[in-house]
């Protein structure tokens, strides 16, 4: 905000004179009576008077962005990609048991009396995995008898579409060769294989 002052007896000719106090940064400006007219100047930094118009504005220095800082810690998002690659360890040394040990993932088929179940077995857990049976109330209600090659036929198509959900679809079987020969091995091992599930892994590869 300017503040305007008039001097009448202002001789001919502009005279520039500072304020009333050395230290006020008011600068009255006189010219002629009829045209005199003052306006009044803040300074605000004496840099930016005499710095030229056409040099940049200085930016500040650059520092680290939290999103581009790179954690030391690695977290691998997906365990299972040497497997893929055959490249992960596989247990040796077992030539003389059964069923091996030098598998990723194993298949096991088992048929009672009364009930068939099917299971998937990792190298890293007793545990399975995956399975599946007639025992289950969902297979056992659309099934004639829970022991026929139907039910195992049944079994085995159930068990191909578990595991495309879990991300398994290789896995090692072997049975004693005489059972092979039997029907319901037969149709389950075929339900598995028109599921999509490779029944055999790739060599390991040694680097």
């Amino acid at each position: 905000m300017f503040k305007v002052e008039f001097e009448p007896t202002l001789a001919e000719g502009g005279i520039l004179e500072r304020g009333a106090l050395d230290h006020s940064p008011i600068l009255m400006l006189k010219t002629q009576p009829h045209y005199a007219y003052v306006e009044k100047v803040q300074k605000c930094n004496q840099l930016w008077l005499l710095r030229p118009f056409s040099q940049a504005c200085p930016q500040p220095d650059p520092g680290a962005d939290e999103n581009e800082a790179v954690n030391p810690i690695f977290e691998n998002r997906n365990p299972r990609n040497l497997e893929q690659m055959a490249v992960g360890i596989k247990d040796r040394g077992w030539k003389t048991t059964w069923p091996h040990q030098k598998f990723y993932h194993r298949l096991m088929f088992s048929r009672s009396q009364h009930h068939v179940t099917a299971e998937v077995f990792s190298r890293c857990s007793p545990v399975p995995v995956l399975s599946c049976s007639t025992k289950e109330w969902a297979v056992k209600k659309e099934l004639p008898s829970t022991s026929c090659v139907a039910a195992c036929q049944a079994v085995g198509e159930v068990l191909a579409h578990r595991c495309h959900q879990a991300g398994i679809t290789r896995m090692v079987y072997r049975e004693i060769p005489w059972t092979y020969r039997s029907e319901a091995v037969k149709s389950f091992r075929t339900a598995m294989k028109e599921g999509g599930i490779i029944l055999s892994e790739p060599r390991q590869k040694y680097r």
